[in-house]
């Protein structure tokens, strides 16, 4: 059991829209990412998603609205909502998933597709 320094890790952190694996807890993984521009539109069919902004600027597009995040905000998109990340220009975002989630959900694989096995951990 050690603590996590948000700031040190994402120092680590090089590729945009790479998630990746810093804690785990209850069948869930904590991750770390960096966004830049626009992200797919995708949902999760069974998992809900926790999208909480450590820095930058971040909209969750859905269908009918957009959902402006600020630095200390989260969001939990739950499962069946189609959306989409906009960073504007760029952000960091903590995520908080189930295991088994592939972060591109019901999407067509593509150059962001990670599936868990595949996920960098820190």
């Amino acid at each position: 059991m050690e603590k996590v320094n948000l700031a040190e890790k994402l120092a680590q952190i090089t590729k945009t829209w790479s998630p990746t694996v810093v804690g785990e807890l209850n069948s869930q993984y904590v991750k770390l990412v960096k966004f830049e521009g626009e992200y797919v539109w995708h949902k999760h069919d069974v998992e809900d998603e926790l999208f909480f902004l450590v820095d930058g600027r971040l909209n969750i597009e859905l269908r009918d609205r957009v959902i402006e995040l600020h630095p200390g905000e989260f969001l939990v998109v739950p499962h069946g909502i189609e959306h989409r990340s906009v960073a504007l220009p760029t952000a960091s975002v903590l995520l908080f998933e189930a295991a088994t989630t592939i972060n591109t959900g019901d999407a067509e694989a593509n150059q962001w597709t990670r599936k868990p096995e595949e996920l960098d951990r820190l």
